[in-house]
């Protein structure tokens, strides 16, 4: 086996730092891969498992051995004070197979231009479902290509065995800043000389943190992965959830890592469920019980979301106690769900009751386990629910699969409420877990439709209100801890007042520019004055005008080319679109589209239909049992060992816990 040259060992350096772009293998530094990485953290007796990758690169900068892998490389895990042990000595497991195979990549846009992949070759092993049980620091290391090795520090994190929340709720604003959660105020919530005369429900939560959104490989993250962290307490990469990202082909043979639900299930038998406005095959609700590196796998998600793992020995979660969205596309039998069968019979044949509109909805017991799915694909938004109801007639949406519109949609209130009762009831004196997503807040700041994204912030903060004063109902609130946060942040921020009637009457865009009024010209909130013949009867806390002559100047720090006219879009928005006599993808603002506005120039490429997702950090709300543990700055992992810690998940030896020991009554 030959060894590394030195330019060879320059190149390798350097690859983690050169490729940005695009990389080989993002958590793996050089060319060999311990998957988990270096810098992850496990709660003691969480399962996952460990892939281990040489690499030998046939072409480009790395090229090394002919392309040849070391089929023979070794790996140690060695517990700070003691001596290292392999693998198989240390866990008490046979030696897995070895697997071979390649893979492609570019090493940069100039690579990607010519179409001069890499390509690579890999030798590997697997080992399955894993536990440490014992806190503290651990070093794995790879040792391969005669002398060159690869460590990974890991960190156990201390036990935490009582659990002192009952229950847990998650809300999820995807996508959802500080900045919207403040424009969102503006909209809803009247303010005499400076001083609101009302506040959010979030605004009133007595604990206030903040987490940091980072994948494992990017600064920027997606739903899919960043849900992933706050579930299991492990970074991934862009698109993944449930498990680290590794070369192989198969989308669901990357090592796993156990999520809370699935935590949950194995030791204190809890109830469970996931409501969301979105698909519930989407990345937040379906990263719960989902292990694979594709978010877009969603008929085989679907499925492991009913099954939960099959292909490999794995945690059973037992099917979600409750599943409440969209995204019949995965139910209806044909090529949309996993093996074209048909899922609702699926889930009615594991004892779930099946709900498909607002009315049946509201009809379902609480001793049953349900599946609500209401229409095809994401819920209209709230505006188009409540304010632009005709809207709904244009959708084809219909959750049996017809070209006809779902009409009788619940909201996210409503789906919460129910979900609370039935996992109440379900979960008895074992508690229960309930994530809660309002999913278009993100969805419409990628459309740069910023009202429809505020309606969906007020509508989630309206869903937190009625459910603590639905907890306190039921005698619950005490015991149950409830966390407000988001998963990912945009760069949106509003930046003045608009007189949208001067805006309107100009006629070039530079005169129309003038209409944005900033410091002292920016003016007060029109959202919450009263206009004769606007009512809207959507209750307190919404605005009472949607449309006002004077608005928010609003915006975005990544966007395409687009027109503003900032009114709010009457119906769903769309800002740029093709052009004859150009590629499809080389994309220009939409001529329909804020026709009376001016052009806002783009940040991104071309070829980007929508905004992006931005650095920033997002907010953690917290209240009930454990609440102070979510004040400060911390990463989005930190999340799931707060909530581990609360409900008593780590173990320190792999015996099922006797009683859950709860200090939270009931």
């Amino acid at each position: 086996m030959g060894k590394l040259g030195s330019l060879v060992v320059i190149a390798a350096s350097l690859s983690g730092v050169a490729a940005q772009t695009f990389q080989r293998l993002g958590s793996c530094p050089d060319l060999g891969c311990v998957l988990p990485p270096d810098q992850s953290d496990f709660l003691p007796g969480q399962y996952f498992d460990l892939r281990l990758e040489v690499h030998a690169p046939v072409n480009g900068s790395e090229a090394f051995n002919n392309g040849v892998p070391d089929e023979n490389f070794s790996v140690t895990i060695t517990k700070e004070g003691s001596e290292p042990k392999s693998i198989v000595e240390f866990f008490g497991i046979p030696e897995p197979e070895l697997e071979k195979w390649d893979f492609k990549w570019y090493e940069d846009l100039f690579a990607q231009d010519t179409d001069s992949p890499s390509v690579v070759n890999v030798a590997s092993k697997i080992y399955r479902k894993l536990a440490i049980y014992e806190p503290g620091n651990y070093i794995v290391t790879l040792s391969y290509y005669d002398g060159q090795t690869t460590t990974a520090n890991w960190v156990v994190r201390p036990l935490a065995t009582q659990k002192k929340a009952k229950n847990v709720i998650l809300f999820i604003g995807d996508g959802m800043t500080t900045n919207m959660i403040t424009a969102a105020r503006l909209l809803g919530h009247k303010s005499i000389n400076g001083k609101y005369q009302s506040l959010l429900q979030m605004d009133q939560f007595p604990v206030l943190g903040h987490q940091m959104t980072h994948s494992i490989d990017s600064f920027i993250t997606d739903s899919a992965n960043s849900a992933s962290a706050l579930y299991t307490g492990h970074k991934s990469t862009v698109n993944a959830m449930g498990v680290y990202v590794d070369s192989s082909a198969d989308f669901f043979d990357d090592p796993k890592v156990e999520t809370i639900v699935e935590l949950l299930k194995r030791t204190w038998d809890s109830a469970w469920g996931a409501v969301s406005t979105a698909a519930i095959s989407d990345a937040t609700p379906i990263a719960l019980s989902g292990h694979s590196r594709s978010r877009y796998a969603y008929g085989s998600l679907v499925d492991q979301g009913l099954n939960s793992v099959t292909n490999y020995s794995w945690t059973s979660h037992g099917g979600p106690d409750v599943w409440f969205g969209g995204g019949a596309e995965q139910f209806n039998p044909g090529s949309g769900s996993y093996e074209g069968k048909d899922y609702y019979e699926a889930f009615a044949n594991a004892g779930h009751e099946i709900s498909l509109n607002k009315t049946s909805l509201l009809e379902l017991g609480n001793s049953s386990k349900a599946l609500g799915i209401f229409c095809q694909s994401h819920f209209p938004v709230w505006l188009d629910r409540n304010v632009f109801t005709e809207n709904l007639a244009t959708f084809e949406n219909d959750p049996l699969g017809s070209e006809n519109p779902a009409l009788d949609l619940p909201g996210l209130k409503e789906m919460t409420l129910k979900a609370i009762d039935i996992l109440h009831t379900r979960g008895g004196d074992k508690g229960f877990f309930l994530m809660s997503e309002g999913a278009s807040i993100d969805k419409q700041m990628h459309a740069l439709d910023y009202d429809r994204a505020l309606g969906d912030l007020l509508e989630l903060d309206d869903t937190v209100r009625a459910t603590i004063a639905h907890l306190k109902e039921i005698g619950e609130l005490e015991s149950t801890l409830i966390i407000v946060t988001a998963d990912h942040g945009h760069g949106f921020d509003v930046f003045g007042g608009v007189d949208t009637k001067y805006l309107s009457e100009q006629k070039t865009d530079r005169d129309k520019r003038r209409a944005v009024g900033t410091y002292e010209l920016a003016g007060l909130s029109q959202y919450t004055v009263p206009v004769d013949g606007v009512s809207y009867s959507t209750g307190p806390n919404f605005p009472v005008n949607w449309d006002p002559r004077y608005t928010l100047a609003q915006g975005f720090g990544a966007n395409p080319d687009h027109r503003e006219n900032y009114r709010v879009h009457k119906t769903p928005r769309k800002v740029v679109s093709s052009t004859p006599g150009f590629d499809e993808d080389d994309l220009f603002v939409d001529a329909e589209d804020s026709p009376d506005g001016f052009v806002v120039n783009g940040t991104l490429p071309v070829t980007e239909s929508a905004g992006v997702h931005s650095l920033t950090d997002v907010p953690v709300f917290a209240m009930g049992p454990c609440q102070e543990a979510f004040g400060g700055v911390y990463g989005n992992i930190d999340v799931f060992y707060k909530m581990a810690n609360c409900l008593g998940l780590a173990r320190p030896d792999n015996k099922t816990p006797i009683d859950p020991g709860n200090e939270c009554g009931n």
